[in-house]
């Protein structure tokens, strides 16, 4: 609506123009000289006020664009003015600049709620332009570099200068660890580089992370659950030796002299007790069976090792495991990518935890018509060497996930719950990492990667 009166406006102002001029040449050429000058002087005043109805209009949307530029929102603009045009155009600059007044806030209060959530993370961030200025970095890594305000990467120099040449040199997509060490403590840090593009300015988004803190609270994780399978296993253990005796005591009544009563014990109390004493050795006995699978665990020697050809490996434990479940119907798969792949491992530990998780495999898998055990040995995308075992059972439960690693843990009546422990120890010794997938009644899959 406002431009319509504008161009409204501008339109009987040249026509005006037009006629002043027409009727200037007309008298003109009459030669009713004075006349012409009227009209000559008419053309010089509508030219001012056309030009001055311009620049009034142009100067108000050129106040209007610095203040956003500088986001001053506090302009406004008269409605109440004589000339409907600028009415109407004060109005639409007034609501233009309410609306974008509106998105900023919005902006901010967005801008700051993300703020907010970078401070409470327990991650360094920052962000460092092409000439080191540090844009932006969160109070995290300030605490745990010790140091504020961090502004340029020159400042850490003064923190530590083998830390100042890593981060210097840290290129885009890189990753990099370095220990940092000062008076208070020290800490494994994990540094990752990723570029972004801001404003037409190309950043590098640096993030730093606490790894010793992360592996703290992991280790004291493993212990709570290592203490509490320990603590399980030992009262089941320990608990009926206690009854047992306490039982028995009742049997063997003394006099006020101290002198055992014979005549009161008759031939039942007597078998009972050579029972009762037969179960506490039992008991005793599996509680040091207990204690020695754990000093084996910790006993565990260093891997000696050599090449080997895994797919020679996996057809001897391909025959072992069919000599031993003949009466199984299982479908035993050995696959090697390529043929001649070698291993450089010791390989009576090898076995041993692929003689565990396949027995774990095929026990799975007891009792279903359509058992399959996979046995697989390539290498990955990675370029590092891998096996895998799998099979169609009905798989591991997600809440016992994370427990099947811990030592004495165990699903199975009987079961010791070391081999797993004990498997995960061997992969460790031998730099690598053993991993588990499961999806219930589809497929169970241990990964070792080498």
């Amino acid at each position: 609506m406002a431009s319509r009166n504008f161009y409204f406006q501008m339109i009987i102002r040249v026509v005006l123009i037009t006629l002043a001029a027409l009727g200037s040449a007309y008298f003109v050429i009459l030669e009713w000289f004075w006349v012409g000058g009227v009209f000559l002087i008419s053309i010089g005043f509508q030219t001012y006020f056309l030009i001055s109805y311009i620049n009034k209009t142009n100067r108000k949307i050129a106040y209007f664009f610095d203040a956003i530029r500088n986001e001053d929102f506090t302009l406004r603009f008269p409605e109440k003015v004589s000339i409907q045009s600028f009415k109407e155009l004060n109005s639409s600059l007034n609501r233009v600049n309410q609306l974008i007044q509106d998105v900023q806030l919005k902006l901010q209060v967005r801008e700051r709620y993300y703020q907010e959530i970078l401070k409470q993370i327990d991650i360094g961030i920052m962000t460092i332009d092409e000439k080191g200025h540090i844009l932006y970095s969160n109070p995290f890594l300030e605490k745990l570099l010790n140091f504020r305000p961090l502004l340029h990467l020159k400042q850490f120099r003064q923190i530590d200068l083998k830390l100042y040449e890593l981060i210097d040199n840290l290129g885009p997509f890189e990753q990099k660890y370095y220990q940092l060490v000062n008076e208070r403590e020290k800490n494994q840090l994990f540094f990752k580089a990723v570029p972004i593009n801001m404003e037409g300015k190309a950043l590098l988004l640096v993030t730093v992370q606490d790894l010793h803190k992360e592996l703290d609270e992991k280790e004291t994780d493993s212990w709570v659950r290592l203490i509490r399978v320990l603590t399980h296993e030992i009262m089941n253990t320990i608990t009926p030796i206690t009854s047992i005796s306490e039982s028995l005591s009742k049997y063997y009544k003394v006099d006020e002299g101290g002198e055992l009563k014979w005549e009161n014990l008759n031939e039942d109390q007597i078998k009972n007790t050579v029972k009762g004493l037969n179960v506490i050795k039992i008991q005793g006995e599996d509680l040091m069976d207990f204690v020695q699978s754990y000093r084996s665990f910790l006993d565990l020697p260093n891997p000696d090792k050599s090449l080997v050809n895994i797919k020679a490996l996996l057809e001897r434990l391909k025959v072992l495991m069919r000599m031993e479940n003949n009466s199984r119907k299982l479908e035993f798969n050995v696959l090697v990518e390529p043929e001649d792949l070698e291993f450089y491992i010791d390989e009576k530990q090898i076995a041993q935890v692929l003689i565990n998780l396949s027995k774990n495999a095929i026990q799975s898998v007891e009792g279903q018509n359509n058992g399959e055990l996979t046995i697989k040995a390539s290498i990955n995308a990675q370029g590092r060497k891998y096996i895998e075992v799998k099979d169609n059972g009905p798989g591991i439960l997600a809440e016992q996930m994370d427990e099947i690693f811990v030592p004495f843990f165990t699903t199975k009546n009987g079961g010791t719950g070391i081999g797993l422990s004990l498997s995960k120890q061997i992969m460790h010794l031998h730099g690598g990492s053993i991993r588990v997938h499961s999806i219930p009644f589809k497929e169970t899959t241990f990964v070792l990667t080498f």
